[in-house]
């Protein structure tokens, strides 16, 4: 099997749809399967997918797991060359997969790569990050970019190129394309899993973080494309809980990656902020 296809998908049956569709329409000689991991959604998104695409192997878990934990029961049985993990509110065009495999298979420098992504009017979204550092997570976390955005300037990777191929930090985990051959060769490992302390954010940077550690190579190409449409199931979620889910996540990155000074800092920061948030 060429490429294995895993969507994590939480109430949002008709963009999934869209998805799926498209996947089906995908061209090109490689032999693919499709995974559909359902975090107990409440809008018949399973059904949906079991009587539209009877050839997606659907997962149906009976509480929402997040992202990483969910990505890791297809993962576990995903049988193929390349892994791709896709957002449920992604659309591919015919074309996209078979110019992502083509270009992976001629870079296999390249243990995760990613593609251009556009939003529904056409235009590129700046999806590149540098690995997060205590300084410009702080400056997340005291909402200092909402009056002097410039601050997050490095982080954000302002400036970078996105009509040119190039090794960068981190991808958005939208489209995360995984060569399994290049991860075995560095981990001593067949199987590559997401980290699931982290319930959602953050886990795609931190398989980067380890992708870089074990000495492989994250790089972004232009050579295909796809549609975003950015963040569907999150709207129906709480600013309060996504705040929640944010910070809990940053706090685990830096447990993990950070200092222990760096990790009590956003950690006191984070309980002042969430009392003051409650006193509202």
């Amino acid at each position: 099997m060429d490429l294995s296809i895993i969507i994590v998908s939480w109430n949002v049956k008709d963009k999934l749809r869209l998805n799926l569709s498209a996947l089906t329409k995908s061209s090109g000689d490689f032999s693919r399967e499709i995974f559909v991991v359902d975090n107990n959604s409440a809008d018949g998104s399973a059904a949906m997918v079991s009587a539209e695409f009877p050839n997606v192997r659907l997962i149906v878990n009976d509480q929402n797991l997040g992202f990483a934990a969910a990505n890791n029961q297809a993962l576990k049985i995903a049988a193929s060359r390349f892994i791709l993990l896709l957002n449920p509110d992604m659309q591919v065009e015919v074309d996209t997969l078979s110019k992502m495999l083509a270009w992976a298979e001629s870079n296999p420098q390249a243990t995760v790569s990613g593609c251009r992504l556009v939003d529904s009017q056409g235009q590129v979204i700046k999806q590149v990050r540098r690995f997060p550092k205590f300084f410009d997570q702080l400056m997340i976390t005291l909402k200092v970019p909402h009056v002097f955005p410039g601050v997050l300037n490095k982080y954000l990777a302002k400036g970078f190129n996105y009509e040119q191929a190039a090794r960068v930090d981190s991808i958005r985990g939208a489209f995360f394309l995984i060569n399994r051959a290049v991860w075995k060769k560095i981990s001593q490992t067949g199987t590559p899993l997401l980290d699931e302390r982290y319930f959602i954010w953050f886990e795609e940077v931190d398989f980067c973080r380890q992708v870089y550690k074990l000495g492989g190579e994250v790089w972004y190409t232009p050579a295909a494309r796809a549609l975003d449409y950015v963040g569907q199931s999150f709207k129906q979620v709480g600013v309060g809980q996504t705040q929640q889910y944010f910070s809990d996540s940053m706090l685990k990155y830096f447990k993990k990656w950070g200092k222990s000074w760096e990790y009590n800092i956003l950690k006191f920061c984070w309980t002042i902020i969430r009392a003051l948030v409650r006193k509202k």
